[in-house]
């Protein structure tokens, strides 16, 4: 099989340590000459100025095409266009355009008053500006929030009908559950790719919860081998061959884009990739920021 094209997501640096990390990681894995890299929005905004900041820093400091997270959660409209005015004016020109999370123990989603009413909204804007190219994400599982997989979606059309010209998915443990979302997009009539998100497991409890606030379902097989392998210490080696096993078996199928999210880790992503084939280049960055 031929070697997949690959894109990578990392999260801003909320301190010194964490800024170190982000810069080893995005050395570590620019060889690999990503499609594009982008960077996260925490809930409810909060790492709004933090985005910025990365985003704006790692264009400047690399040859990689950045790509920044934007939502309307807390903003007005004109403020969250300014944003993106701002990532313009820096030379980002790629956005991952979303709805976002509200802050942490608000409850469900409210627009704001003078906001976006959705990321529907927002990806008509981007698109009428005609300076972005607009990428949206894709839950091949129930989203927590949505009725049904099928008003997943009809929602994923809608957004692909505003203006996106791609969409990343959640991420997932089994092949066949990005395989049949697939099949489910093809038949609503959605042409633009579709790719599937991979996570490397670094840590198996910390996957564990954050699949279940994102709604991805976890196998008992998979509980059961991380239980196995803590007792022998052998789960980074578990969760390696499982990722290169679930890209492959997705690359069968005629997946040759794959989207990982290091978390701002870098090891267990290049194991994979290098296994997969993934060409290596050189480092993007010249030293660590």
């Amino acid at each position: 099989m031929t070697a997949p094209r690959i894109s990578l997501e990392f999260l801003p640096p909320k301190n010194l340590e964490g800024a170190f990390r982000l810069w080893d990681s995005v050395q570590a894995l620019s060889p690999l000459e990503p499609r594009f890299v982008s960077v996260t929005y925490g809930a409810g905004g909060s790492t709004r100025e933090l985005t910025r900041d990365t985003v704006a820093t790692l264009h400047k400091a690399s040859g990689l095409k950045v790509a920044a997270h934007l939502t309307c959660v807390g903003s007005t409209r004109a403020e969250t266009l300014e944003i993106a005015k701002e990532f313009f004016d820096a030379g980002v020109k790629d956005i991952v355009a979303l709805r976002g999370d509200p802050p942490k123990g608000t409850g469900a989603f409210q627009a704001h008053p003078n906001g976006f009413a959705s990321s529907v909204d927002l990806i008509e804007a981007l698109a009428d500006s005609g300076q972005f190219t607009i990428r949206v994400g894709a839950y091949p599982e129930k989203h927590p929030e949505a009725k049904d997989a099928d008003a997943d979606v009809r929602w994923l059309k809608a957004k692909m009908d505003a203006g996106a010209s791609e969409a990343l998915t959640q991420f997932f443990f089994e092949p066949e559950v990005f395989l049949r979302f697939r099949d489910r997009c093809e038949k609503a009539g959605i042409t633009a790719p579709v790719i599937p998100g991979i996570l490397p497991i670094e840590n198996w409890k910390g996957a564990r919860n954050f699949a279940k606030r994102c709604g991805a379902s976890i196998p008992g097989w998979m509980e059961e081998a991380f239980a196995r392998a803590a007792l022998d210490g052998s789960q980074e080696k578990l969760a390696t061959e499982l990722c290169i096993d679930l890209c492959n078996k997705l690359m069968a199928e005629g997946v040759d884009v794959l989207h990982f999210y290091p978390l701002n880790k870098a090891k267990l992503t290049l194991d994979v990739c290098r296994a997969l084939g993934v060409p290596a280049g050189k480092p993007a960055l010249n030293s660590v920021a």
